[in-house]
């Protein structure tokens, strides 16, 4: 392998220094990305007001809903190369990557015309307020423009990121944050030009780190780079990212669909709602932080491992990726709760939207160890090559469970606090059915029997 190599066997060598040292620039790569997502609504409720953060919040859940299922499906196909590469079999490395691009090539067009046609009838079904709805369009509108550079941008990273180099995301995240934090200050806070412009910053600084991404897959090693002539669909390749991918796709548009039922039913209550809800929505994004980087780094050390036939080693990895990510979302979570007014007040210093995102971190925050329990958990069997396990616990939890729990229990009690205590409650019941999946199931030899199948 070249020297100038940024990659990282998780073969070999200490288990927790291969894991924490590849989830630490995740960590602080998910920390610039939440910066990004975060700038839009510090911005634009600080410039714009309290109806303009709403059109941006109520946008947020719908935005996940249609970008989720390609964030999905680029986690499975780097979980093929990391199973190959870990296998050390570079030849299929190789048409798995090219086949990557080629996907995402696809699925960014396609998501650019869903995305731009479909907006107004969907936020309508949700029940977008009307005060709020015109600016929600404009702003959901432009941003999927730029469909092609985040759904290219989420493919490489996971190229990226399976052969175990975090540090280059890392780098494009920052930059690419930055950018998006300038042109948001540029555009809306000297200019004026209104919502719209807010996702036009993003899209600008989105298409700048897929830029950089693609740059750096040309230069790489043989092993993993990146031949723009190379770029087709292998059948036999895209079968296998299908089958990881697809479970894990429809696993983030499940929960993302579920959450678009939520989110109607806070639009409910009222625009200060939505604002207060969308406005401790981004807060707590940084309290997923953690989760996020663990999980990601458990599919990549067991795939990777189950690769080489390391299992004793996937095996503890995952306990120990397990309890350093529930341990720092716990950590995180109390300090939301003490801190949530200030927080929530650095969106807006309307005392009602406060009031509704203060409610709202109060009920959620100390709750976060099952949510990253159950996000660790789905990235490990990702790894190990039962995507549909965590499609299937999700769909029953976090969607048929939750939606049910919300539809009922809100019309017998209209309190925005039903809404709320939906998350631990779902997260709680999650927990519970992959803890039994986990200690009772063969999942360690997943790859090995799914394997001999093909």
């Amino acid at each position: 392998m070249s020297s100038n190599s940024s990659a990282v066997s998780m073969t070999t060598g200490p288990i927790w220094k291969r894991i924490i040292f590849f989830a630490i620039p995740l960590f602080f790569g998910n920390l610039f990305q939440q910066l990004y997502n975060t700038a839009d609504s510090l911005i634009v409720g600080r410039f714009l007001g309290s109806t303009a953060l709403a059109a941006v919040s109520s946008s947020g859940n719908l935005i996940f809903l249609m970008v989720g299922f390609f964030n999905g499906l680029a986690v499975g196909a780097g979980v093929v190369v990391a199973k190959y590469y870990g296998a050390r079999k570079f030849h299929i490395v190789q048409r798995t990557i090219h086949t990557i691009m080629a996907l995402g090539l696809i699925s960014g067009i396609l998501l650019t015309v869903v995305g731009v046609l479909a907006a107004p009838q969907i936020l309508v079904l949700m029940g977008t307020p009307s005060e709020v709805l015109p600016n929600s369009i404009t702003y959901f509108r432009i941003y999927f423009s730029g469909s092609l550079a985040f759904v290219m941008y989420n493919f490489m990273v996971g190229i990226l990121q399976s052969v175990g180099d975090s540090r280059h995301p890392l780098i494009y995240l920052v930059i690419s944050s930055l950018v998006n934090i300038v042109l948001d200050l540029l555009f809306v806070g000297v200019f004026h030009l209104g919502v719209g412009s807010a996702a036009l910053a993003t899209i600008i600084s989105q298409f700048i780190s897929a830029f950089l991404c693609l740059w750096q897959l040309m230069k790489s090693p043989e092993e993993y780079r990146v031949h723009l002539s190379r770029i087709k669909i292998d059948v036999l390749v895209l079968r296998q990212i299908i089958a990881n991918g697809l479970p894990a796709g429809l696993q983030n548009s499940i929960i993302s669909l579920a959450n678009v039922v939520v989110q109607s039913n806070i639009n409910k209550f009222g625009e200060m709602a939505v604002a207060g809800c969308g406005s401790y929505s981004k807060v707590e994004g940084f309290g997923f932080l953690p989760i996020t980087c663990f999980a990601l780094a458990l599919t990549t050390f067991i795939s990777q491992n189950l690769g080489a036939k390391e299992y004793g080693r996937a095996k503890k990895g995952a306990v120990f990726g397990v309890f350093c990510s529930i341990t720092i979302a716990e950590l995180i979570g109390l300090v939301i709760y003490g801190l949530a007014p200030v927080l929530i007040a650095a969106f807006s210093s309307t005392p009602e939207v406060i009031s509704y995102g203060t409610a709202q971190a109060h009920v959620a925050t100390l709750f976060y160890f099952l949510l990253a329990f159950s996000h660790c958990m789905a990235g490990i069997l990702r790894g190990a090559g039962k995507s549909t396990v965590p499609m299937l616990v999700m769909l029953v939890c976090w969607c048929i469970i939750r939606v049910t729990y919300i539809t009922i229990t809100v019309h017998f009690i209209p309190d925005i606090r039903v809404i709320f205590w939906a998350y631990p409650l779902t997260w709680t019941l999650s927990s519970i059915v992959f803890l039994i999946y986990f200690l009772k199931s063969d999942w360690i030899h997943a790859f090995e029997k799914s394997k001999s199948r093909r």
